[in-house]
This record gives C-alpha cells, sequence and structure tokens, in this order.
C-alpha cells in the first residue's frame, strides 16, 4: 500500500491504514456474530466514518496547498495513466503503425489511426512502463531519432489523408545516449517541429504528465495545447536545473518554483490554452473520471478547430510559435 502514496501523501497512508484495519475488525466480527461465536459485536462504523472525514480534511489541506516540486512528483507518480491508457479508453478501432522506415520501431512513441467518436484521428503520445521489464521496453519514455521519425511518418500520413492529428505528452526528454546522437536526435527534433508549423491539418496536443524539453517539443507544436491539473511542462527537470545552477541536484524543489513548470502557472502566463482538472489525489486514483474529462475536452476542441478555415488556423498556429520569444 505505501508504494501507491508519495512522501508528502504519507498521513493519508496512515489514516488508510487504519480505516482498514477497522473495517477488517467490523468485517471478523459480523462473522463471528453470524456464525453464533458471539452474542451482538462492537459497533466501530462511526468511527470509521470519523477517519474517512479526518482523511477527507487532511488531503483537502495537502492538494490545495501543493508546492511545484509536488505536483512534479505527481506527474509522474507509478501508476499514473500513460498514452496506452488513455487510447484504449479514448479511442475506437486504433490501429498502432511502426517503425521509421528507415531504421527501427522505438516503443517510447506509440502512434497510429484511431475514432475518436465519429471522426477519424491520427493518435501519437509518449509511451512510460511500469514494470522493470516494460520501463526498458519503452526506455523510460525517453524516445530516440526513430520514435520521432515514425511520429512524423504519421503526421504526414494524417495530412495526407486529412485527418486532425491527437498528441499525449509525457517524456523527461529525449534520449541522450551517444547512439541517438549518432542518428540525429536534435534533427530528428528540429525537423519535426519544423513540419508541425505547417502540417494543413488541425493538431491538438495535452501533457498527460511529464512535458519535458525539446522531447516534449518534438510532439507537440499545435493548435490547442492543454495540461492536466497535475502534469509539467518544462525545458528540463527540476534535477537538471538544480545541478546547472546550484551543481547540486538536491535543490530540485528550489528548481520547481523558479521554472515555474505547472499547469496553472503555464496558463497565467499564456503559454497553454486550458487546464483539466484531475480526479482528487491525481489521474491515477480515478482514471476512468480522468479520461471522461479528457474525452470531452478533445471533442469539444477538435470540433472547435476543424470549423476553422485552414489558412487562419496555420496563421494562428505560426503566430503562436512566434509570440514565444516575446514571454522570454
Amino acid at each position: 500500500m505505501w508504494s501507491d502514496y508519495l512522501d508528502f501523501e504519507r498521513p493519508l497512508a496512515e489514516f488508510d491504514s487504519k480505516i482498514e484495519e477497522l473495517q477488517a475488525l467490523e468485517k471478523a466480527e459480523r462473522e463471528r456474530r453470524e456464525e453464533g461465536q458471539i452474542e451482538g459485536a462492537m459497533d466501530i462504523s462511526d468511527e470509521i466514518i470519523k477517519l474517512r472525514q479526518k482523511c477527507h480534511d487532511r488531503a483537502q489541506t495537502i492538494y490545495n496547498n501543493l508546492t511545484p516540486w509536488q505536483i512534479a512528483q505527481l506527474a509522474r507518480h507509478p501508476k499514473r495513466p500513460h498514452a496506452k491508457d488513455y487510447i484504449r479508453g479514448l479511442f475506437e478501432d486504433f490501429e498502432e503503425l511502426k517503425g521509421d522506415r528507415a531504421f527501427s520501431d522505438d516503443a517510447a512513441i506509440v502512434a497510429g489511426l484511431a475514432r475518436l467518436g465519429e471522426q477519424s484521428v491520427a493518435v501519437i503520445g509518449h509511451q512510460k512502463g511500469r514494470s522493470v521489464q516494460d520501463k526498458v521496453k519503452y526506455n523510460f519514455g525517453m524516445p530516440k531519432p526513430e520514435g520521432y521519425r515514425k511520429a512524423l511518418r504519421v503526421m504526414e500520413l494524417a495530412e495526407r489523408f486529412q485527418i486532425p492529428i491527437l498528441t499525449f505528452i509525457d517524456t523527461p526528454g529525449a534520449y541522450p545516449g551517444i547512439d541517438a546522437e549518432q542518428r540525429g536526435q536534435s534533427e530528428a527534433i528540429a525537423r519535426n517541429i519544423q513540419s508541425m508549423s505547417a502540417l494543413k491539418v488541425p493538431i491538438l496536443a495535452t501533457v498527460i504528465g511529464e512535458g519535458g524539453s525539446g522531447g516534449a517539443l518534438a510532439i507537440g507544436v499545435c493548435d490547442h495545447l492543454q495540461m492536466l491539473q497535475y502534469s509539467t511542462y518544462s525545458v528540463i527537470s527540476p534535477e537538471g536545473c538544480a545541478s546547472i545552477l546550484w551543481k547540486n541536484a538536491e535543490k530540485a524543489a528550489d528548481a520547481a518554483v523558479s521554472m515555474g513548470l505547472t499547469a496553472d502557472r503555464l496558463k497565467e502566463l499564456a503559454l497553454i490554452d486550458e487546464v483539466l482538472p484531475e480526479p482528487f489525489g491525481g489521474a491515477h486514483r480515478d482514471p476512468e473520471t480522468a479520461i471522461t474529462t479528457l474525452k470531452t475536452s478533445l471533442m469539444k476542441n477538435l470540433e472547435r478547430l476543424l470549423a476553422k478555415p485552414l489558412e487562419g488556423l496555420l496563421n494562428h498556429r505560426y503566430d503562436r510559435l512566434m509570440s514565444y520569444s516575446a514571454l522570454a
């Protein structure tokens, strides 16, 4: 149970543990009474109700006062829904496409065609893993050049058939290994950014977890950018920033404050368009509600973008990109 809770959530874990103990005791007493082993039983239901209320009140205090560093931890929660979880919940008839037609397939990028309601869409997202084996398989959500070239292949396919593009961002950053650099990591990212700026179809991007550096931007150029409430979007991780500024990764909490990487802060800066509320405690506490919220938003915004004239859509996308420099 304790692995489901982050450090700042430990008080809630203690409450939940006590509640489970009382529930088990209540069940045992009830079974013994039904078997005739005892007469009457302890009534501890009131105590359980009181503990639940205390737990809820404590949770309200915690989640209403989260620091940027705590939000960054929620964005990385090991049980947080990943791209494939959202794809299963949001779309019908998803057909995954693999390979970049040049080197290999990169599992850290999942891409394909699907239907959102009655609308055909191209779907592209970063994929992480939960088990050790899956984390290795998906390279911890850090794509290599072939992953970004696969994404671009699917985007160009979508443009050819006039299908809107939906992307799901969740990566600590592009893979920085030597083999990735040898195969043109920076060129692959730059080409995606350049190509996405001119694609003649609507593009809608959602940050579902971590949005880190160019690894996120490579599938993040869009007409509408939204973030889940407890996701982050930044040029570098808090640990990386702390290592550069203070030569000490343990200053990550201070770096997270300075970086302004939370959804609410980025909305204030007009760097994103919308913040989507998450279930109480985060998307991992109630994935079905998170999926329903995201689906409602995607369908609403996709309908709006499809109604726009293409020339106006492209001009707005270009102006959006150019406006970022004014905020620097």
